[in-house]
């Protein structure tokens, strides 16, 4: 983080400058780009969510059952998955500016292409190639932070690009719900559209370069593929980032299923729907902003984490049981206050389980950042055809993906991470 006084100019902090001057332009300047960053994060979620309302439109105008109409979620993030594989080392080597441009223009081709998609399948493939584009965002926006901060700080940041992405979730569906009353489902991929090249523009004038020439990797694929075995075999960092996947794919399970669950098994309307998913997304966002601006500092990374994996696994236990029958026939509100509580303990886990593995990959940021995501879109596009396997009338799928992932994603943290190893050396480093 820039120190007051410093001077924060194309990314990279230099010299030291008066007082009155250096202050006002890091502030300007790290505002500036917060606020980049946090569009570039808030797409993915604009381009799942905003959709979500029009799911079982699509079912209809496609003539396609609700299993094939998922796919479309299925291909977008499995691309946000495979396209981080690419972009993140080419950032590495060619440094942020250059792919992120390049893939924010084919994002915008792609969603065009959507909004003409005639046939589910021609559907599944431009959204596969629209998660392939929108990947670039995603991964360079974590290696943008790594590059800039570091520790409690990268932690903090995490959590305020947390806050910024989380209006998309919160204001996606509504805007989807209300496209709908206007248009049919198409309308949501000409607005998605219209986002796109709005963003490339702001990303085009606004976010400066941030790897200078003399950190970037020379190497080509080979010693971009070494670069990611040598992070494979950190088990701390692989540790992390199978947390991260799974407790990821037990959100993206509720993403999946929830306009099923809500709209066809308990009757809310889309704009119902919205509002509850909106809300969710408050709570999400509401956690996060707790971690950042208390727990962070005062309370390991690891424990903060714990606490938010242990609610993951108890609010999906507590789903499975009341979808199951186990209390008897339950209305829609139990059911969303379980989500809800699902989804606000995400904003212990995602954050942490970030942080902590960025923290150990200084020297390949963007490989490091790539590797992250892809394993939570690949585990996430496993899970979203799997919530729909018993059909269209039943929550069970839903919440035993939930709990499988849950449980999953506690052994990993404490099987690999190992979290006393690490306070026992850091209570010895204390006390030396």
């Amino acid at each position: 983080m820039p120190e007051s006084g410093q001077k924060t100019t194309q990314g990279h902090i230099t010299e030291r400058a008066p007082e009155s001057i250096g202050t006002t332009t890091a502030r300007r300047t790290g505002l500036l780009v917060t606020l980049v960053l946090g569009g570039l994060t808030a797409l993915p979620p604009l381009s799942m969510d905003m959709y979500l309302p029009a799911l079982p439109e699509v079912t209809g105008a496609l003539n396609a059952p609700a299993a094939t109409v998922q796919l479309t979620l299925t291909a977008c993030l499995a691309g946000m998955a495979l396209g981080q594989l690419v972009v993140g080392p080419m950032s590495d080597k060619w440094g942020r500016r250059r792919p992120l441009l390049i893939g924010m223009i084919v994002y915008v081709l792609a969603t065009a292409v959507c909004a003409l998609a005639p046939t589910a399948e021609m559907l599944i493939g431009f959204r596969l190639l629209q998660g392939l584009a929108g990947a670039a965002g995603i991964v360079i926006a974590r290696a943008v932070v790594r590059d800039l901060y570091d520790g409690v700080e990268m932690a903090r940041f995490f959590s305020t690009l947390m806050l910024i992405s989380g209006v998309a979730p919160i204001i996606a569906p509504l805007i989807g719900g209300q496209i709908l009353r206007i248009t049919d489902w198409r309308g949501v991929f000409y607005v998605l559209t219209v986002i796109g090249i709005l963003l490339t523009l702001v990303v085009w004038r606004f976010l400066a370069e941030t790897l200078p020439p003399e950190r970037r990797h020379e190497g080509g694929v080979g010693q971009a593929l070494r670069t990611m075995k040598g992070l494979l075999a950190d088990r701390v960092f692989a540790g992390y980032m199978l947390t991260g996947g799974l407790a990821f794919a037990a959100l993206f399970a509720y993403i999946s299923a929830s306009p099923f669950v809500v709209q066809e098994i308990y009757g809310a309307s889309p704009q119902t729907f919205s509002l509850l998913f909106g809300l969710n997304s408050i709570g999400l966002v509401a956690v996060g902003q707790i971690n950042g601006k208390l727990l962070v500092g005062r309370v390991s990374l690891d424990k903060a984490l714990g606490w938010g994996l242990g609610t993951i696994l108890v609010s999906s236990l507590a789903l499975l049981l009341m979808t199951s029958g186990v209390f008897g026939e339950v209305g829609l509100v139990p059911i969303a206050a379980g989500l809800f509580v699902l989804m606000s303990a995400m904003g212990l886990a995602m954050p942490n389980t970030n942080a902590q593995a960025l923290m150990r990959t200084p020297h390949a940021a963007g490989s490091a950042s790539a590797l992250l995501g892809t394993t939570s879109f690949l585990v996430g596009a496993v899970a979203s055809p799997l919530v729909g396997i018993a059909g269209e009338h039943t929550a069970v799928p839903m919440a035993v993906v939930q709990l499988t992932c849950a449980v999953l994603a506690l052994t990993c943290f404490l099987g690999l991470c190992r979290p006393w190893q690490t306070a026992t050396a850091a209570a010895s480093a204390t006390g030396s």
